[in-house]
C-alpha cells in the first residue's frame, strides 16, 4: 500500500483542461436528466428523483474510475486486451440467450440480479484495447492484407453483426468506425477504406430495397411524418421539441415533450429535450463544448509518448467523436432511428462509466507525454508521414 501512495505521488500533473471538461459535461448531464425524467421518474418509480439519484450514483463513482484509470499504467491494458475482447465477445453472445433482456423489441442488456450489464458498450472499449494492442505490435500488420487488414475487418464483421443483430444500428456503426478509424491512423490506405465504404453502403442501399422490417428502418428516417405514430413516432417528437424550442429555448425545466410524449426522453434522445429547453444556442455550446474536448483528445493522441498509446488514446477519441455525431444525427432525422447515447450527457450507468473511464486513460497518456501542448505542424506532418509509410519515420 505505501508503494502505491508514493508512486501516485510521483505522478506527473494531466491534460487539466479534459478534466474541466468532462466535469462540465457530467454536471450538465446530472441536470439534464433530472430535467428530461421528471415526468417519466414520476410514472416509473413514483418519484420525480428516481433517474437523478441513479444519475448521481454514476456520475460520482464515475469520477472515481476516471481517477483510477487515470493513474495506473495504460500498458496493463495491452496485456489484457485479449481478455476484454474475450469477455466481450461472450457478452455479446449472452444476450441471445435467456439471460437477454429486451426492452421495446431490442435485446441489449443481460440482466443478473440486480445488475444491468450492455455489451455493447463494454465492445466498444474492448475493441479499442485490442486494436491497439493488435496493430502496436507491428506496424507493418496494416500494410498487410493477409496479416492485419483482413483480420480487423473480420473483427469488425463478427461484433459489428452481433451488436446490429440486437438490434443496435448506431452501435454497430460506432464500432466499425472505431475500428477503420484506428486502422487508417495506423496507416491504411485509402483504396480499403473506400472499398470499405462502396461495399457497406452497397449492402446498405440493398437492404433498404427488400421491404423488411430493417428496410423500413433504414428508409423511414427520409420522411417520419409519414408514419407518425408507428415507425416514426419517436424522431416526430424529437423534431416537434427542437422546433419548438427556437432560437432561445423554453427555459429549463418547461420542456413539453418530455411529460410522456418523447419516449425515453432521458436516454438517447435527450439533446432533443436540451434542444427544446435551451434552444439551439444550448446546442450549439453543448457541441462547442464537445469540440474544444475531441480537439484536446486528439492533441494528446499526437503526442503520445509511443505507438500503443498513440492508438488508444485515438480510439477513445474516435469513439467520442463518432457518437456526438451519431446522436446528433439521430435526433435531427438525419439517420435511422436507433438507440445512441451522447457521451458524458445521457442517461445510463454503463456507458457514462466506459466514457468516464475512458477519460481517465486519455489524461493517463497525457501523464506520461510530460506538458500536453499543441502538436507543431512539422510534428504533425512528421506523424502523418509516419502513418503512411506502416510507422516508419
Amino acid at each position: 500500500m505505501a508503494k502505491f501512495i508514493e508512486s501516485v505521488k510521483k505522478i506527473k500533473p494531466c491534460d487539466f483542461t479534459i478534466v474541466i471538461l468532462v466535469m462540465i459535461l457530467v454536471i450538465f448531464g446530472v441536470v439534464m436528466v433530472f430535467s428530461a425524467s421528471y415526468y417519466k421518474s414520476l410514472n416509473d418509480t413514483g418519484s420525480p428523483f428516481g433517474y437523478l439519484e441513479r444519475q448521481l450514483f454514476f456520475a460520482i463513482t464515475g469520477f472515481f474510475i476516471m481517477y483510477f484509470m487515470s493513474i495506473i499504467d495504460y500498458h496493463i491494458i495491452r496485456q489484457l486486451s485479449l481478455l476484454l475482447m474475450g469477455i466481450s465477445l461472450v457478452l455479446l453472445l449472452l444476450l441471445f440467450t435467456p439471460l437477454g433482456y429486451t426492452v421495446n423489441g431490442a435485446t441489449r442488456w443481460i440482466v443478473l440480479g440486480p445488475l444491468r450489464i450492455m455489451p455493447g458498450e463494454v465492445a466498444k472499449i474492448a475493441v479499442i484495447a485490442f486494436v491497439a494492442a493488435f496493430l502496436a505490435k507491428d506496424p507493418k500488420r496494416v500494410l498487410s492484407l493477409k496479416d492485419g487488414i483482413l483480420p480487423l475487418f473480420g473483427v469488425a464483421l463478427v461484433f459489428g453483426g452481433l451488436i446490429a443483430k440486437q438490434p443496435n444500428l448506431s452501435t454497430a456503426i460506432t464500432v466499425v468506425g472505431i475500428i477503420i478509424g484506428m486502422m487508417f491512423l495506423a496507416g491504411l490506405q485509402w483504396k480499403y477504406i473506400i472499398g470499405m465504404l462502396v461495399i457497406g453502403g452497397g449492402g446498405l442501399l440493398a437492404i433498404s430495397q427488400t421491404g423488411t422490417y430493417w428496410a423500413r428502418r433504414l428508409t423511414s428516417f427520409t420522411n417520419p411524418f409519414a408514419d407518425p405514430l408507428g415507425d416514426g413516432y419517436q424522431v416526430v417528437q424529437s423534431l416537434l421539441a427542437l422546433g419548438t424550442g427556437g432560437l432561445f429555448g423554453l427555459g429549463l425545466g418547461k420542456s413539453v415533450q418530455k411529460n410522456l410524449y418523447l419516449p425515453e426522453p432521458q436516454n438517447d434522445f435527450i439533446l432533443a429535450i436540451i434542444g427544446e429547453e435551451l434552444g439551439l444556442v444550448g446546442i450549439i455550446l453543448l457541441l462547442i463544448v464537445f469540440a474544444v474536448l475531441i480537439w484536446r483528445c486528439f492533441v494528446i493522441t499526437m503526442n503520445a509518448p509511443d505507438r500503443f498509446g498513440m492508438l488508444l488514446s485515438g480510439g477513445i477519441t474516435l469513439m467520442i467523436g463518432i457518437q456526438v455525431i451519431l446522436n446528433v444525427a439521430v435526433v435531427t432525422s438525419s439517420m435511422p432511428p436507433t438507440g445512441i447515447a451522447l457521451p458524458f450527457v445521457s442517461y445510463g450507468g454503463n456507458a457514462l462509466w466506459i466514457f468516464m473511464g475512458s477519460a481517465g486513460v486519455v489524461l493517463n497518456v497525457s501523464r506520461r507525454s510530460g506538458r500536453v501542448k499543441a502538436a507543431a505542424p512539422e510534428k504533425i506532418r512528421r506523424s502523418l508521414r509516419t502513418r503512411h509509410n506502416g510507422g516508419r519515420a
